[in-house]
């Protein structure tokens, strides 16, 4: 067998993009490149500023992660760099740990990236990215809503010039409220007018990019206006160049490890459950096909790169990722000719940002996270579908407002675990009856109007017959064969069993027990080959007997019925 090339296309997926390269693409490739870079140059500025790193940092990871996940992502379309959601969860672990230099705060935000990309990287080794499914929708839905609350509050006082106090975003906001009176006059007027302007672009004409508006009117206003002579706040010197390969101190990690670790496990997740979407979304569309396990390849190396070149942590940038694909990307050329738009920005344009009024930078973050973060349709959408989701989805909500950003998120894998071990452990087992006029079993709650015969209960279990629904299972087949004293069989649909724990198995051969020392006949309907094999393995199909196993609910039923009208008219 002939070993694979070192850099074969499925382990470099740009390789097999550039080998099938239509030259027609490059004109929509570079044009969309350039149209992401001009949105998320100003964008993670923001990013950088909701983190609390240096604002260049943001741009490091923008351009690592483009580049990196051009080389490495199976998706043509993605856009990835950092994020408003995974910004909040850095600046949480950043508050958890209690670091207040601008230096150990950037080391350690670097650290987390670098430790999550590592994580994304077992994660493709084993294959396990179904880990990330532990984290639903509603969880990240309630948790992006809290967190964008607890940024926004943030940095309310960037707009007014004014300090407030306060352990958590409740107290903080009414800190602020409390200052309104002593806000700095010039700078209220450019933050109102920032948000006024963001807001409005969205509003008026959504296709011109606000941010970049936005940053660029900031830059004008303060060199001719002279903001920062009239007390307007400036974010400060950004210097031009690249960052240098450094890889974050070991020792800042290990003194925060709890930290570091809760942080890196969130960031993967939430990270992960974004990408995943957003690739089978975008490949579906242009029909193609993504490696979900080379997805997580991909954004581990980016991750990786954007934590040893001193940035913050990258994902999938839905917005950017929309924008690429409506102006024409078609492979990760469009991603390239970001990166490298954004690494020519940090060599010769770093040092204009150094002007930007910061009540602009903190419009610009209060946009990214109510229009990024704030997913009002969704919790009406949850609301309606599904009050649990719903209230699970407040829950993680409260807990990132309470008890911060990361403790939203542990609240929320706890409530999802909560969940699945409450819907893992009560599979439902309802009753049925027969249709009318046809050979077809329906719920009886659902259809109370068709046939129950008194004589034999029918009963299906929906899910696998294993440790966690064992119990539930044994309780309910003793209920229906001690309380329904009349009964002569019952019949089990296993056609919603397609999996048997050796649990699952003694409890089937506990209840056939039961059955037999109780007179009441067991039959098995619709039983699956593999659970057959199964319980044919532990002599349970010998001790229930092969006759009493049926191909449909219907043969069960009959022939249970005919045994029992046989047994009736045999002589006594």
């Amino acid at each position: 067998m002939t070993a694979k090339p070192r850099w074969s296309p499925s382990i470099v997926p740009l390789i097999g993009q550039l080998r099938s390269y239509d030259r027609a693409w490059l004109r929509g490739d570079l044009i969309a490149g350039i149209a992401v870079a001009a949105l998320i140059v100003p964008k993670n500025l923001g990013y950088a500023g909701i983190a609390g790193i240096p604002l260049q940092n943001g741009l490091y990871a923008a351009a690592a992660g483009a580049i990196v996940y051009a080389i490495f992502g199976s998706c043509r379309q993605i856009s990835v760099g950092p994020s408003s959601g995974l910004a909040a969860v850095a600046a949480s672990a950043v508050l958890a740990a209690g670091l207040l230099a601008e230096q150990d705060i950037a080391t350690f935000v670097a650290g987390i990236t670098l430790v999550s990309g590592l994580l994304y990287l077992l994660l493709a080794l084993f294959k396990m990215g179904w880990i990330a499914r532990f984290l639903s929708r509603a969880v990240v839905t309630g948790f992006l809503f809290g967190a964008a609350i607890d940024v926004v509050i943030g940095e309310l006082p960037k707009l007014t010039g004014t300090e407030v106090t306060g352990s958590n975003p409740i107290q903080e906001l009414r800190s602020w409220i409390g200052t309104l009176g002593e806000g700095q006059t010039a700078t209220v007027v450019v933050g109102v007018v920032a948000l006024a302007v963001v807001f409005g672009l969205r509003a008026v004409a959504p296709r011109v990019p606000g941010a970049l508006v936005l940053v660029v009117g900031g830059l004008l206003a303060a060199r001719f206006l002279d903001l920062g002579e009239k007390g307007v706040a400036l974010v400060g010197d950004i210097p031009s160049g690249l960052p240098s390969l450094q890889v974050p101190d070991l020792q800042l990690m290990l003194d925060n490890i709890g930290t570091t670790s809760l942080a890196a496990v969130a960031l993967l997740l939430i990270g992960f459950s974004q990408t995943a979407g957003d690739a089978r979304a975008f490949a579906a569309k242009h029909r193609y096909r993504v490696d979900i396990n080379q997805e997580s390849t991909a954004q581990g190396l980016a991750n990786t790169a954007s934590g040893v070149f001193q940035g913050m942590p990258v994902s999938t940038s839905l917005s950017a990722s929309s924008l690429n694909d409506h102006s024409g990307a078609k492979t990760g050329v469009a991603s390239l000719t970001s990166g490298v738009t954004v690494i020519l920005t940090l060599i010769f344009l770093a040092p204009l940002f150094s002007n930007l009024p910061k009540p602009v930078l903190a419009a610009l973050i209060i946009e990214a996270v109510v229009m990024g973060m704030m997913n009002v349709t969704e919790m009406k959408r949850l609301r309606r579908v599904q009050r649990f989701d719903f209230w699970i989805a407040i829950a993680a909500l409260v807990g990132a407002l309470v008890f911060g950003v990361l403790a939203g998120v542990v609240i929320g894998i706890i409530l999802s675990l909560i969940w699945l071990v409450s819907v893992a452990t009560r599979p439902k087992m309802p009753s049925l009856g027969l249709e009318a006029g046809t050979q077809v079993f329906r719920e009886v709650d659902e259809h109370p109007e068709d046939t129950v015969y008194p004589e034999v209960a029918v009963i299906r279990l929906d899910g696998g017959l294993f440790f966690a629904t064992a119990d539930a299972f044994d309780d309910r087949l003793r209920e229906v064969i001690q309380e329904r004293k009349e009964i002569t069989g019952v019949v089990l649909d296993c056609g919603g069993i397609n999996f048997i724990d050796s649990q699952g198995v003694d409890k089937l051969g506990d209840i056939v027990d039961v059955a037999h020392e109780s007179g009441v006949s067991l039959r098995l309907a619709r039983l699956k080959p593999s659970v057959r094999a199964t319980l044919d393995r532990d002599g349970v199909i010998e001790r229930l007997g092969a006759d009493h196993i049926h191909g449909n609910i219907y043969r069960a039923v009959e022939a249970e019925r005919s045994s029992t009208r046989g047994s009736e008219q045999s002589p006594g």
